[in-house]
């Protein structure tokens, strides 16, 4: 009998042994998965994050192109400003001091086809496009970049969907900006400051995907 007793004492342990290895097993898959789930969300993160701080820099060099008369970046002698970073705004009418003038929309969009369209010179591979509010003709007109290198322009009288959008682009123009210094605050007159700004419109990447870039020039 205590032989018996025994036998079955051991079988008991050893079945208690096999459900603690399966506990610990089934934690470290789990971890395993929510470690790669995590990994698969930052990668996406920084990928997104890298495409907006080109875009950013693209932006802010084609607008440092032009010089302070260019009603593209020149401050109207009635504003301290142009432009806005926290929404799309309007296409404005601008007239700089120097009496150049013309219509302005300080934002434009940017999204990846992947799937190609009939618009874009490469079906296969899809397209890299820019979209911009032409409001000389009161247009959107939009930049097919495809991975061979060929570039087409076409327009339209409507604006591409938000869902078909990846980043929303905006832009402002400083008027003599205000700058900190180890000394305190310095008004830089006659000077302007360009502020590009990148939002990723996927809402699924989280953290949000946002970023900023400035210039100073004269």
């Amino acid at each position: 009998m205590l032989r018996s007793t025994e036998t079955a004492s051991g079988k008991g342990f050893t079945l208690l042994e096999t459900l603690v290895a399966l506990f610990v097993l089934a934690v470290g898959v789990l971890a395993t998965a929510v470690l790669a789930g995590r990994t698969m969300s930052t990668g996406r993160q920084s990928k997104y994050m890298s495409l907006a701080t080109t875009l950013a820099s693209e932006k802010l060099e084609d607008l440092s192109r032009w010089d302070f008369r260019n009603p593209n970046v020149c401050v109207q002698s009635t504003d301290t400003s142009e432009g806005s970073i926290t929404s799309d705004t309007a296409a404005k009418a601008i007239t700089c001091p120097t009496g150049a003038s013309g219509t302005v929309a300080y934002y434009d969009w940017i999204y990846m086809n992947t799937t190609g369209s009939s618009d874009c010179p490469n079906t296969t591979y899809g397209c890299f496009m820019e979209t911009v509010y032409n409001s000389t003709n009161s247009n959107y007109a939009t930049v097919y970049h495809s991975p061979d290198g060929t570039i087409t322009l076409t327009s339209s009288t409507t604006a591409p969907t938000s869902s078909g959008i990846t980043f929303d682009r905006r832009w402002v123009i400083e008027a003599n900006p205000v700058v900190n210094t180890t000394s305190g605050t310095v008004t830089l007159t006659g000077s302007r400051r360009i502020t590009v700004y990148v939002l990723l419109m996927d809402a699924t990447v989280q953290p949000p995907v946002s970023f900023q870039m400035s210039t100073i020039r004269p």
